[in-house]
C-alpha cells in the first residue's frame, strides 16, 4: 500500500496592512470632490438691512429666490434678472418653477413652503411686484424677505 501524505494547513487570512492607506485614500478623494455650495450666485447682491429679524424653525421648506442685476452684464444685459436655482429666469417661468418645488417635498409639508427672497437693494419694485404677483398664482403665500444679521447694538459686548 502507498501512503498518502496529508496536506498542510494553509492560512486563509487576508493581509490588512495596506488597508488604511486605501481607506485614507478615499476618505481624502470624497474630501476633495464633494461640493459644499448649492447654487452659484449669478446676480449681484447687496442687502437691505433690517431691525426685526427671526428664525425659521424647519429650513428645508425654504427655497431661494435670488434679484438684482446679473454680474455678467454683457451676456445677460444690465437689468435686475431673477434666479432660482442655478439659472436666470423670467417672471412668467415663476409658477412652474414653484410647482417643481414644492413637488420635491412631501405632500404634507407642500402647503408649508416658504419662498426666500433675496432683493437686491437698487433693484427698481417692478420686477419684485411682478414676482410678487407670480408667487400667488402659484399659491406660495409664505414669503421671507431675507437680510444679513445684524449685530445687538445695546449690549456692551
Amino acid at each position: 500500500m502507498s501512503k498518502f501524505k496529508k496536506k498542510t494547513k494553509s492560512s486563509a487570512d487576508i493581509p490588512t496592512a495596506s488597508l488604511p492607506d486605501i481607506i485614507f485614500m478615499l476618505l481624502f478623494f470624497f474630501m476633495v470632490t464633494t461640493v459644499l455650495r448649492e447654487t452659484e450666485i449669478l446676480v449681484k447682491q447687496t442687502l437691505p438691512r433690517a431691525t426685526q429679524l427671526s428664525k425659521l424653525q424647519k429650513k428645508s421648506l425654504v427655497s431661494h429666490l435670488y434679484i438684482g442685476k446679473p454680474k455678467v452684464t454683457s451676456k445677460y444685459g444690465s437689468e435686475p434678472k431673477i434666479q432660482a436655482d442655478d439659472v436666470l429666469i423670467e417672471p412668467k417661468d415663476l409658477v412652474l418653477w414653484v410647482q417643481r418645488k414644492k413637488d420635491e417635498l412631501d405632500e404634507v409639508e407642500r402647503d408649508q413652503i416658504t419662498i426666500s427672497l433675496k432683493i437686491d437693494e437698487d433693484a427698481k419694485m417692478g420686477i419684485v411686484s411682478d414676482v410678487q404677483q407670480q408667487l400667488r398664482e402659484a399659491n406660495a403665500r409664505k414669503i421671507m424677505y431675507a437680510t444679513p444679521e445684524l449685530f445687538d447694538q445695546t449690549s456692551d459686548g
